[in-house]
């Protein structure tokens, strides 16, 4: 008896680690997927969103990257839909995106995230548009021929998992970027 209960507790500490083990790699799989996904969707959605307003993109594509409430309700989409924004008057032909994304942790079930980032275009590559060049330069001067520079901010993003894929819920900017 005194060596069948030695074996069984053999047995069953093996298979309690190897259950733990087995455990944490699932749970690294799934968070490493989440967190490259996010991470994809944040990027690209928020370089989609400045080509919008820059007018390099069409509205269609946020749809992937963007809950549709969000996308009637965001103040900067909403001035490029107005006709009121600062880029309408330029070629812009690429932009220099980039996203600082700060630390993400996501449990395999969660179905909701906040991430903070910070978004910046350091460099436009555009001119203003033919037509309206005279006019713009005497207005505004002769620095005028090239697109304005972009708001760096700080946001903090709610993302949201609908039908397996994550798209951006929020965006809520906390302050001015580096």
């Amino acid at each position: 008896m005194k060596y069948v209960r030695r074996l069984v507790w053999f047995v069953a500490s093996r298979l309690l680690v190897i259950g733990l083990v087995l455990g944490l790699c699932v749970v690294s799989f799934y968070y490493a997927m989440n967190l490259t996904n996010m991470q994809i969707i944040i990027k690209d959605g928020m370089a989609r969103r400045a080509q919008y307003v820059m007018g390099m993109e069409d509205a269609d594509e946020l749809g992937k990257y963007f809950q549709s409430g969000f996308l009637q309700t965001d103040a900067t989409l909403l001035t490029m839909q107005n006709g009121s924004s600062p880029y309408q008057d330029y070629n812009v032909k690429g932009i220099d995106h980039r996203i600082d994304m700060g630390f993400v942790w996501v449990w395999p079930w969660d179905d909701t995230c906040r991430v903070e980032i910070t978004e910046s275009i350091p460099r436009i590559d555009g001119r203003v548009k033919a037509d309206r060049a005279e006019e713009i330069v005497a207005l505004y001067g002769p620095n005028a021929v090239y697109p304005p520079t972009w708001q760096s901010a700080r946001y903090r993003v709610t993302m949201v998992r609908e039908n397996g894929q994550w798209k951006i819920r929020s965006l809520a900017m906390i302050g001015n970027g580096r």
